[in-house]
């Protein structure tokens, strides 16, 4: 008999497997001798068992999980079951190594910064902006300020001049929304901003109904300060670094539909939706798919045709994003399942915000 079979030193050489890497797999039942000698313990393996263990030496190389090579090597022929197995193990990695690009550029800006420190803001920058501009960026990003009080420096909007504009950014990790509102006096290059605590902004907001056309603003030194019509409002900003909002914003959308923004509250308000993590913490939410078909319709929660791209995010969130500002139309700009979904209002370029996807399970 054992001239006929492959012993596992062999087996071994011909495959690129150690023989103690066998001796696990054997161990694990995924490729099991067709013979153990019971007086040696030595192990023999059948000629065509070769090509398994060969297939299953890369299937090691790409990292795919002990359960799934054992379905790979398992699956019947014609079923596809493999198939489908390799798949998924893909989807795992594409989504790996996007998570790992954010987190790299991440690190990358903050070795920039530590290395080259960005410019700081001048002890005290004053610059006029329109007051019905302000209060439309506002309304814009008010709803994605970040109300965990573990994370302090989310706590308020980033006001950011940058040359002719004044940028304003909210956040809370899980979405992010930015505006733009035109301003005079502003430094020339973008300045690290002033985060301004989420009651000042809203006392602010809550002023501005009654304010003449301008505002003047007036940010540094720990301080934020805005003035119109007799009115002042002044209080600390907040003391953090705020995160990197354009490593956040570098999107490569694959897909954009224009749609009237009433249309599409209406269909996630009444459309179906699952519960799964993705919500602070992880806690369980409600959550809508959004299905983009073939013939570029862009429907809730429906069984998806092949072709069909779909994105799911937290209901709350998306609802929120779709009333700030009150737009009439709506951009949507999606890039797969994994991506983050942008909202954006046409003709304001420099106003949009970005939800981040949640995974669907049968799409790991």
């Amino acid at each position: 008999m054992e001239s006929e079979l492959h012993s596992i030193g062999e087996l071994a050489r011909n495959s690129g497997l150690g023989v103690g890497t066998l001796r696990y797999y054997d161990g694990a039942e995924v490729l099991s001798p067709a013979w153990v000698d019971p007086h040696t313990g030595y192990r023999w393996y059948r000629p065509a068992q070769l090509a398994d263990a060969r297939l299953l030496a890369r299937l090691r190389r790409v990292g795919l999980p002990l359960a799934a090579i054992r379905a790979v090597l398992g699956a019947d022929p014609g079923s596809g079951e493999a198939r489908r197995v390799l798949d998924a193990h893909l989807r795992r990695l594409e989504d790996g190594l996007a998570d790992a690009r954010r987190e790299l550029s991440l690190i990358r800006t903050m070795i920039d910064q530590r290395e080259q420190p960005m410019t700081t803001t001048p002890a005290e920058t004053r610059l006029t902006v329109p007051a019905d501009g302000l209060a439309a960026a506002l309304d814009a990003v008010r709803f994605a300020v970040c109300g965990d009080p573990e994370l302090p420096s989310l706590a308020g909007v980033l006001f950011e001049p940058d040359g002719p504009v004044l940028r304003l950014v909210a956040t809370d990790r899980y979405r992010l929304a930015l505006a733009e509102v035109p301003a005079t006096g502003a430094p020339e290059q973008p300045t690290a901003g002033t985060i301004v605590p989420t009651p000042l902004a809203d006392a602010l907001r809550a002023l501005l109904p009654t304010a003449p056309a301008e505002v003047t603003l007036t940010l540094g030194t720990g301080t934020f300060r805005a003035e119109t019509g007799g009115h002042r409002i002044e209080g600390a900003a907040l003391d953090f670094d705020y995160p990197d909002h354009r490593v956040l914003t570098r999107l490569d959308p694959q897909h954009r539909i224009t749609l009237p923004a009433a249309d599409l509250r209406a269909a996630v308000e009444t459309g179906a939706t699952r519960t799964l993590p993705s919500g602070p913490q992880g806690t369980d939410c409600a959550v809508t798919v959004l299905t983009l078909t073939q013939d570029g319709r862009l429907t809730v929660a429906t069984t998806p045709a092949a072709g069909d791209v779909q994105v799911a995010v937290n209901r709350d969130f998306l609802l929120d994003a779709l009333r700030a500002g009150h737009p009439e139309q709506l951009l949507l700009e999606l890039g797969g399942p994994i991506a983050p979904l942008a909202i954006r209002t046409p003709g304001r370029a420099g106003t949009f915000s970005v939800l981040m996807p949640v995974r669907l399970p049968d799409a790991a």
